[in-house]
């Protein structure tokens, strides 16, 4: 083990001044040119067969793979193997729903519902969605899918005292949005979403086919209806490797912007 290792590291090293290209990044160049010959959702040749293959360790074939992983062209699924990666997602940052973005990209959307309970507010989330702490709040968590792929965990908060029967309704409707629409007569007008990035917990590498410690975009999201008034706030960890996040950007306006604390202190709801 300690030869292979050492022989991985020398193999590893930053180019010095003659140029020299480290061992690993040649591998990943040739594992790079096999993904881009293999349709999405191809297998790619275990780790073992590899190192036989390209005539080097399997520390450094681990490493190229792993980097592979990490920039979206591979993905591993635990207890299956590697496989080509699909292409990235491209959301763009407005109010449309998951249902909607993913139409929009001619992909087949999907939700399961993990989890969906009414909880006692507490007095941050209570602040966000303007209720009194303790009032109940309705909490749905979501398992995202896109043309079968777990793509997202979304948690949605809402209060159970302005949407009676919600549970029931989103039962008949795909889309909550469409539901609030719908039923409610609540049309989202604005929202305020943060984008953080962490690495995946145990619970959502398992959900989201991925690795433990894998990049995740976690986003956060506090929608408002045309009055003005609170109507959710979502937390929703995204698969790094299938997402790219777009948007327009405008100069500044002249408003009066809203009061509420900024995004870095807004809690951080599981």
């Amino acid at each position: 083990m300690s030869t292979d290792l050492s022989s991985a590291q020398a193999e590893t090293q930053a180019p010095g001044p003659t140029g020299r290209v480290p061992k690993y990044y040649r591998i990943k160049q040739r594992l790079l040119g096999m993904t881009e010959a293999r349709p999405p959702g191809s297998p790619m040749p275990a780790e073992r067969f590899l190192a036989l293959e390209f005539r080097t360790s399997r520390t450094t074939v681990r490493k190229a793979l792993q980097e592979l992983v990490s920039e979206g062209r591979l993905v591993r699924i635990q207890g299956k193997g590697t496989f080509v990666a699909h292409p990235r997602i491209y959301r763009t940052l407005q109010l449309t729903s998951y249902t909607e973005d993913m139409r929009n990209q001619g992909l087949t959307p999907a939700s399961r519902v993990l989890d969906i309970d009414c909880t006692a507010a507490g007095e941050e989330l209570a602040a966000l969605l303007e209720v009194e702490p303790g009032e109940k709040v309705l909490r749905l968590e979501r398992l995202r899918l896109a043309g079968g792929d777990p793509m997202a965990i979304e948690a949605t908060h809402l209060s159970a005292r302005r949407f009676p029967g919600l549970r029931r309704h989103l039962a008949r409707r795909a889309s909550l949005y469409t539901t609030l629409t719908e039923v409610y007569g609540v049309r989202l007008a604005e929202a305020d979403e943060t984008i953080e990035t962490s690495p995946a917990t145990p619970r959502e590498a398992g959900l989201l086919h991925t690795d433990v410690g894998m990049p995740m975009l976690r986003l956060s999201r506090h929608s408002r209806d045309e009055r003005g008034k609170p109507v959710e706030w979502v937390r929703a960890v995204y698969r790094g490797s299938r997402y790219r996040f777009t948007a327009t950007l405008t100069p500044p306006t002249v408003r009066g912007s809203r009061s509420g604390p900024p995004a870095s202190s807004r809690p951080d709801f599981p």
